[in-house]
């Protein structure tokens, strides 16, 4: 039976996702999209920092952009799991555009100060709390063969990192020659991608059409009790939330070290994130190239172990071609762990908790980011940038020495589901890989 699989060339494998219509169109829209979020990321920290040279506000700033998701994902991944997801998508991507539009202006006419940025930031935050956990609840509607599923995520991360590697370069060429103003009304312009794309799709009845409401803190209970009393999805959320929490800052602080430690100005700050964003890149592409779910635990763990030597590597160099190769470590460790761990939940959750499953792992994601920006610009302020690192990376590798330990009992439970889904198949009764 395997056979026909190993006809298969790597290049139709790699891509099989693709040959549905409506998931191109999603990948068009988003992969647009996406260039134009990173290249205000990166604008908006550099601005930060060229106003105040404080480390401290910069992560005032990253604490104002990601704070929302920890409160408000929650309720989007109730209403992710009964109203529409596409509509839900085309109102949250129309309001990213309208915050763009205000960021622009406001740094045009020559107003723009720190409250303002802080302010329209956590204006984002919101939006994307909402976004997110709709958003990556909809990629699996738009996937007709469930085998694809782990190709679809793989890939779709793929399109953040390619993203990452474009716009944060290209935001660097742009700040040092036309200034931060220029990526805000570019970031803008790149919302009309994604709403076009969305508008056009051709998608069935919604799943969620006459299914039975109940009140919203009662259906997050159901999800919470469902997410939580289930081990393989508890130690996931775990595991992804000390990694936010203390490997994933290390960007907060990148700035610094590309002013003060690297000596250079807004084009080593590009460069170094689009080391970052190349290491992220090429390990979505490894994950999209894999033909089974088997092997992804061992691969998460290995993952979590680079990203922690990566960051440590990062924290101890002050030579620039160092630094980009341990940047190119962490930011292919750091994909691994949110990738694999993201197709690991996608695959093993009941599909009417979806959403509500999916807001717990951005909660887990991109809410606890913010405490650990916070936590780093604070901290970076009293004992220095590299030592802030070199914490961060320590508690990095004993997250992913533990999650190796915990890996034979987590495996035990989640390989039954695998092959009563039919997701496994021919590799059913073959060892782990």
């Amino acid at each position: 039976m395997a056979e026909p699989h190993a006809e298969k060339s790597s290049r139709s494998i790699l891509l099989r996702a693709l040959r549905l219509r409506n998931y191109r169109l999603f990948m068009a829209g988003q992969s647009v999209s996406l260039v134009g979020t990173w290249m205000q990321q990166v604008a908006m920290s550099w601005l930060v920092y060229r106003l105040t040279g404080s480390a401290f506000l910069l992560g005032v700033v990253g604490f104002a952009s990601q704070i929302p998701t920890f409160v408000f994902s929650p309720v989007a991944g109730v209403l992710a799991d009964r109203w529409n997801r596409r509509t839900l998508l085309i109102m949250t991507q129309a309001l990213a555009m309208l915050q763009a539009v205000a960021l622009a202006a406001a740094v045009f006419s020559g107003t723009i100060q720190v409250w303002h940025l802080v302010a329209l930031s956590l204006v984002l935050g919101v939006v994307n709390a909402f976004d997110v956990p709709i958003r990556q609840s909809f990629v699996v509607e738009i996937i007709e063969d469930r085998e694809d599923l782990g190709n679809a995520i793989a890939l779709n991360s793929s399109m953040v990192q390619g993203a990452r590697l474009i716009g944060p370069s290209v935001a660097g060429l742009l700040v040092a020659s036309a200034g931060e103003g220029v990526c805000f009304v570019l970031n803008a312009v790149s919302y009309l991608a994604v709403l076009l794309a969305l508008a056009a799709m051709k998608l069935g009845p919604s799943p969620h059409l006459g299914k039975e409401r109940r009140r919203v803190v009662q259906e997050l209970k159901e999800g919470l009790r469902y997410a939580f009393d289930f081990t393989p999805i508890r130690s996931i959320l775990l595991l992804v939330s000390l990694i936010s929490l203390t490997g994933m800052p290390y960007t907060v602080l990148v700035p610094v070290f590309a002013k003060e430690v690297l000596k250079g100005g807004a084009h080593t700050f590009g460069f170094l994130m689009t080391a970052a964003g190349l290491g992220a890149l090429i390990g979505t592409m490894t994950l999209a190239s894999r033909k089974s779910v088997l092997g992804l635990g061992r691969s998460i763990a290995l993952a979590t172990v680079t990203m922690a030597l990566g960051i440590a590597g990062f924290a101890l160099s002050t030579n620039l071609t160092v630094s980009l190769a341990a940047l190119v470590a962490t930011g292919f460790g750091a994909v691994r762990v949110v990738a694999g761990s993201n197709t690991i939940l996608q695959t093993i959750i009941e599909e009417d908790k979806r959403g509500r499953v999916m807001s717990f792992f951005t909660m887990a994601f991109l809410g606890m980011a913010p405490f650990g920006s916070f936590g780093a610009g604070t901290m970076a302020g009293i004992v220095g940038p590299s030592k802030t690192l070199l914490v961060g990376a320590a508690c990095c590798l004993a997250a992913g020495l533990l999650f190796a330990h915990r890996l034979p009992a987590l495996r035990a439970v989640v390989r039954p589901i695998y092959v009563n889904m039919g997701i496994i198949k021919e590799q059913a009764e073959q060892p782990p890989s």
